[in-house]
């Protein structure tokens, strides 16, 4: 999705035009003062450069994803006072969708106005007995070792648990580039098309044991392995639009399914979007063919990059990357409500 890392601290302003202040635009139903504090969602299109006044890497995306359907002007707020944006949150969903799929920015001048925000979007985004969607946002690869980077981290995360977030987790971006070397195939593995999807369904619940990944984790706390993988199979990869034979089955000499991999395009990147190894067949470094088979996929196609990601925790995983070349160019943090 985005490109460069957001190098201004929360709450920092670029230069803007104070006609377009939005305190001169009508208010909406969902307009609530408190105290000095204006908070409401934007008006549509014309109130993205206000939106944008603080710096994110997903500011450049915005205005296409309303465009897009991605994102309605109901998902995306502001707290004001006068016309200084102090405080915003947006959320993000697939085109079509009645609800959004998951909070992808917040940034807001100190805390307390911050929590300010989210009791208010929240209250309109999940109604009461609801679970919010999670929260995720994309940071420098190494925020740690950045004070104020570091500071806006943690001013946001506990604005977040005040209104019942938890971190999650941490998450490696990871990014291969045109020429890096891509290793050629080997006669341990052959790849072909996948049969039909309930075969992907079918490898995508072997693979779930054993997994090191929180997210399938966490789904298997509260659905069988076949759930969690028709429910992942559904809600993501089917929706691709990208060609189905860039699914690529791993198989061994005699025909067995050893694994797979998923490339694909989301809307804005060329990604790897699932791969796996089934259990059976772990140990014997096979990630390391299924990861090149996607990359070749996809470098086939010219494309200028390919993005991945995996948990921060998946160390088997994050060395295959590494071993592939893809590079961590950023991170991300998850917060979820129980």
């Amino acid at each position: 999705m985005p490109q460069p890392s957001r190098s201004c601290p929360p709450g920092a302003q670029t230069s803007a035009d104070p006609e377009r202040t939005s305190a001169l635009l009508p208010e909406s139903s969902l307009t609530l003062h408190h105290d000095d504090l204006i908070l409401r969602p934007i008006t549509g299109r014309a109130e993205i450069d206000l939106f944008t006044r603080i710096p994110y890497v997903l500011n450049p995306e915005l205005a296409d994803d309303l465009e897009a359907g991605r994102r309605s002007p109901e998902w995306m707020w502001v707290a004001l006072r006068g016309d200084h944006l102090v405080a915003r949150a947006a959320w993000w969903g697939r085109a079509g969708d009645d609800a959004p799929h998951l909070m992808d920015i917040f940034d807001a001048e100190d805390i307390d106005t911050g929590v300010k925000l989210l009791e208010t979007s929240l209250a309109a985004i999940a109604p009461r007995g609801t679970r919010p969607p999670e929260y995720g946002r994309f940071l420098p690869a190494d925020w740690r070792d950045q004070p104020e980077t570091r500071r806006g981290v943690q001013d946001r995360i506990a604005a977040l648990e005040l209104v019942g977030a938890k971190v999650f987790v941490e998450r490696l971006r990871l990014e291969w580039r045109p020429g890096t070397p891509v290793p050629a195939p080997t006669d341990r593995l052959s790849f072909r098309p996948m049969l039909d999807d309930g075969e992907l369904v079918d490898l995508m619940t072997l693979v779930l044991d054993g997994t090191l990944d929180a997210h399938s984790r966490h789904d298997l706390t509260r659905m069988t392995a076949r759930e969690a993988a028709q429910a992942h199979y559904d809600e993501e990869l089917a929706r691709y639009g990208t060609p189905r034979d860039w699914w690529r089955i791993a198989t061994l000499p005699d025909g067995t399914a050893a694994g797979f991999v998923i490339a694909a395009h989301n809307g804005y990147n060329p990604i790897i979007a699932y791969l796996g190894v089934l259990p059976a067949h772990r140990g014997h470094g096979y990630i390391d063919e299924i990861l090149a088979e996607g990359t070749r996929v996809l470098a086939a196609q010219g494309v200028p990059r390919i993005r991945a990601a995996t948990d921060l925790g998946n160390v088997p995983m994050a060395k295959a990357f590494a071993r592939a070349g893809y590079v961590t160019f950023e991170r991300a943090l998850n917060m979820t409500w129980s």
